[in-house]
């Protein structure tokens, strides 16, 4: 390999740590040219333990390799002067919560309150089922910690007092009422001081917390080999003092990580406040020790064990990137897909048209459906594997249905899912023994072709696909079939498509939920597909939605990747609050958002972003009063004063979500956020909508583009031998190709059913269907 002289701090990295596959998007200066950029594209085996240790490390290796031209041994120590920033996503902490293998922690808890996680919120999401099974807790301990506050003085009523307890600017009782530990000169009744709250509730401490006793018992805790806790006392949310003092001291004494459920998560509710805090202490240090091994491949660490260059930065489940320091396994949920839904979501929207979008994002374990109307939709309570967890996501659905999925006949029925061959030991072509899936029937369908597809299989990791070992496995599965039933037999292509079939049908699934369930016309969309699989079904997925164009980005393959490098630094303040959205407290409401913009601001500049870079979402968290139902808003209407109209923009969301409006109810402010995004890019150029308009297509000439023909099997044509296999790289900007056909590049297969037309923009193949 001849050495080339690349710039220190130039190479941008950043790399998809998925259940099946780990991709990797780096781009550097070209030498020839310092202002262009080239692009490299790395996909390998998440798992491949005969081969390497981790998956993105061996990605980057590979990448430095091919960028410098130098020789770099697997295992070597990594050298950073090169690389500008890696960004990271993972599903690490994913999987250790649906496999239950997280940290083994103990849970907090304000006594009395013992059983409360356990008890949870009774909700049955199957109503009818008779075997109720629920999932054990996250924590292995409880430990009830002998402290209580409670609040005091609240009144429903915004036009009397707002609380029975008032204060002056310095949080000192200035007035208060008899029966509520106030008699005009002092405390008549009650033990305890009266304090504010953050929400500005008056809080009464009745019991602080025994310093000594705490200390006994986390000293018997940490004696017993637990290092992680979660800390969830009654109103933290507002007084977060107790908390405070017992994380202060469970840190003293050793313990690795410590979930303050104030500090995680400001918000009213302790039992999703305290199953996220759980779920932090049971996630976070999986998450930690997975990047400290991650870590060790680097040189220039410092000596906690981060890299002191390049900038490391993690995809959150929000969608926006953080620093090692914001990065946590409650934020991690959702990193891989959040990836994918950027990508899409920035190079697919255009501003003018405004057509909402539908994400497909076919894997190898799973398929993500999220929907694009403008900005991103985020939810602030999702279950995953049965736990509950309030922090905010994008609001992706996930079914289990991926190229990895297993096939099987059971019962007389054909079913794909929800057991998956994972990447190792994958589906029965890659070599290793695994079950038939969803590959396996792509494979002997025609729609994957081993000569075309990487050949990293077998022990050697440079053997093609093994065809006869889905072909083997298919047979068995054939005659199985055929002697189930009295009918005429089945051809092998037959059942192979009917696999197909249901798995297509349990993709569909998800993107009905976010579509017709909540009044949008699936058909009014446009499909962006990708993800590894997403090629060789996009166009018979929307064919079953009566969608009409779809758009399957250059990058689709690895958009999860690609879409790192397009997403912007987040950074977001949140504070509680218990007051009546009226003319009176609009005033300080508009004050405390006023500050938090500051300090949202102020710490983007800190992290490098001008001022005109930096773009600010100020929400409420609001409620009718006397529900429990509170609805995070984001105005985009003013009062006419030059402020956001939060009550307006609360019923239309109210509205829009429930059908109806409670009137004779004033409106409760729950919480405060700030949301401040450090803008990456000021715009992406050109969209592929109005580039398609002012295009001048051209049919492709077949006998002259096409690479070679391939038999595919279509449905309602069934083979059709000579379908045309065109390379990607080979086809130019405005060639115009008719279905059946093939489009192929080095990570993805494209198939182009009958009656489907491609046309190759920038960045897209712009498929509309009949």
């Amino acid at each position: 390999m001849a050495s080339i002289k690349i710039p220190d701090r130039s190479i941008r990295i950043c790399a998809d740590r998925g259940g099946t596959f780990c991709d990797v998007h780096a781009s550097y200066p070209d030498p020839e040219n310092i202002n262009e950029r080239k692009e490299i594209i790395v996909k390998l085996l998440s798992q491949d333990p005969g081969n390497y240790h981790d998956a993105p490390t061996e990605g980057i290796r590979r990448v430095l390799e091919t960028v410098t031209g130098q020789k770099i041994p697997r295992g070597a120590v990594l050298e950073t002067e090169k690389i500008d920033y890696i960004r990271l996503s993972t599903t690490v902490a994913t999987n250790a919560l649906l496999e239950r293998k997280g940290h083994k922690h103990a849970l907090l808890i304000t006594s009395g309150f013992k059983d409360l996680l356990l008890i949870g919120n009774q909700s049955r999401p199957k109503i009818f089922d008779l075997n109720i099974r629920r999932p054990p807790p996250l924590y292995s301990k409880v430990v009830e910690i002998d402290e209580r506050v409670t609040l005091v003085g609240y009144t429903s009523d915004p036009k009397a007092e707002e609380h029975a307890v008032q204060f002056d600017k310095d949080g000192n009782v200035t007035k208060g009422y008899t029966g509520m530990g106030w008699d005009g000169q002092g405390y008549a009744e009650g033990p305890g001081d009266i304090v504010k709250g953050l929400s500005g509730e008056a809080v009464r401490i009745i019991k602080r917390p025994d310093v000594l006793q705490v200390k006994r018992d986390l000293h018997k805790l940490y004696d017993e080999g637990y290092l992680s806790l979660a800390i969830v006392l009654v109103h933290s949310y507002t007084f977060p003092d107790h908390e405070q003092i017992i994380g202060d001291l469970a840190r003293s004494i050793g313990f690795t990580h410590v979930s303050e459920s104030a500090q995680l998560l400001p918000m009213i509710k302790m039992v999703p406040r305290g199953v996220s805090s759980t779920a932090d202490a049971y996630l976070t240090p999986i998450l930690r020790e997975y990047l400290d091994g991650f870590f060790e491949g680097f040189d220039a660490k410092l000596k906690d064990g981060r890299l002191r260059s390049p900038r490391v930065e993690f995809m959150g489940s929000d969608g926006g990137l953080l620093d090692l320091t914001n990065f946590s396994g409650l934020k991690s949920i959702l990193s891989g897909p959040a990836g994918g839904v950027v990508g899409y979501a920035l190079t697919s929207w255009d501003e003018t048209k405004r057509i909402p979008i539908i994400g497909l994002d076919v894997g190898g374990t799973s398929t993500d459906v999220s929907r694009f109307d403008g900005r991103y939709e985020v939810v602030y309570e999702t279950t995953t594997a049965g736990v509950t967890i309030q922090s905010p996501q994008l609001d992706i659905n996930t079914v289990a249905a991926g190229g990895g999925s297993c096939l099987t006949f059971r019962n007389g029925l054909f079913l794909a899912g929800p057991e998956s061959a994972g990447a190792e030991p994958g589906p029965a072509c890659y070599r290793k023994g695994g079950p038939l899936a969803v590959t396996d029937a792509n494979l002997l369908l025609g729609r994957l072709i081993p000569d075309y597809f990487p050949k990293i299989f077998g022990k050697s990791e440079k053997e093609p696909l093994d065809v006869q070992a889905s072909k083997v496995a298919f047979e068995k599965i054939a005659r199985e079939i055929n002697e189930s039933h009295t009918q005429d037999d089945l051809t092998l292509d037959e059942v192979v498509y009917g696999f197909i079939k249901v798995a297509n049908e349990t993709m569909c699934r998800p993107i009905r939920a976010l579509t017709e369930a909540r009044g949008h016309a699936t058909s009014k969309h446009i499909l962006a597909s990708f993800g590894g699989a997403g090629g060789q079904h996009a166009c018979e997925i929307a064919s079953l939605l009566g969608i009409k164009t779809i758009l399957i980005h250059r990058y689709s393959s690895i958009l999860s990747a690609y879409g790192l490098a397009l997403a912007d630094r987040a950074y977001e303040l949140q504070e509680p609050s218990s007051t009546f959205y009226t003319p009176q407290n609009k005033e300080s409401l508009f004050a405390r958002l006023d500050k938090m913009t500051a300090d949202v601001t102020a710490e983007l500049k800190r992290q490098g972003f001008e001022d005109k870079r930096v773009h600010v979402e100020r929400m409420l968290n609001m409620r009718f009063d006397g529900t429990d139902t509170a609805l995070m808003v984001l105005p985009n209407e003013n009062d006419g004063n030059g402020k956001e109209d939060f009550e307006a923009a609360f019923k239309r969301v109210y509205k829009s979500e429930f059908g109806f409006l409670l009137e004779t109810k004033n409106v409760l402010v729950d919480d405060l956020k700030v949301r401040g995004i450090g803008k990456t890019f000021d715009t992406l150029g050109e969209s592929v909508y109005s580039e398609v308009a002012r295009l001048t297509t051209r049919p492709v000439d077949i006998q002259a583009k096409a690479d070679s023909t391939y038999s595919v099997y279509f449905d309602h044509v069934g083979r059709v031998d000579d379908t045309p296999v065109f390379l990607l790289d080979n086809l130019e900007v405005g060639d115009s190709l008719e279905g059946p056909a093939m489009i192929i590049d080095q990570t993805q297969t494209i198939v182009l059913i009958p009656g489907a037309r491609a046309v190759l923009s920038s960045r897209h193949l712009y498929i509309t269907l009949q």
